[in-house]
């Protein structure tokens, strides 16, 4: 599998275990010039801009070390455009769902 086809699935994955903890899907891949937002959730009153890291083994790292100050900044900046875009003024949270092989962890609310 190469990375853009292990890149879809580990979305899909994350997708997958977001709706099983009630969350309800919105878009994802959602591109701007300066950033990427890899699924864009709702729970409740709150839009879930999701980061998705995925990683085969833990040797260098694992999947959460993988998220960078600059990612970040590129996050919340793509974030803003959309909420702009789609006139929405609801409260927001950013989490990330970080995949090591077959384990998957769920960070709410971590930048």
């Amino acid at each position: 599998m190469n990375q853009n086809n292990q890149g879809q699935h580990a979305e899909s994955l994350a997708r997958t275990y977001l709706e099983q903890q009630g969350l309800q899907f919105v878009t994802q891949n959602q591109r701007y010039r300066f950033g990427e937002i890899d699924l864009i959730m709702r729970d409740k009153q709150y839009w879930v801009f999701v980061e998705v890291k995925y990683r085969s083994s833990t040797q260098f790292g694992g999947a959460l070390s993988a998220v960078s100050a600059a990612q970040i900044s590129r996050i919340r900046k793509a974030a803003e455009q959309y909420l702009q875009t789609h006139k929405i003024n609801a409260p927001c949270r950013f989490d990330v769902v970080a995949i090591n092989g077959q384990d998957i962890q769920w960070l709410q609310g971590c930048f």
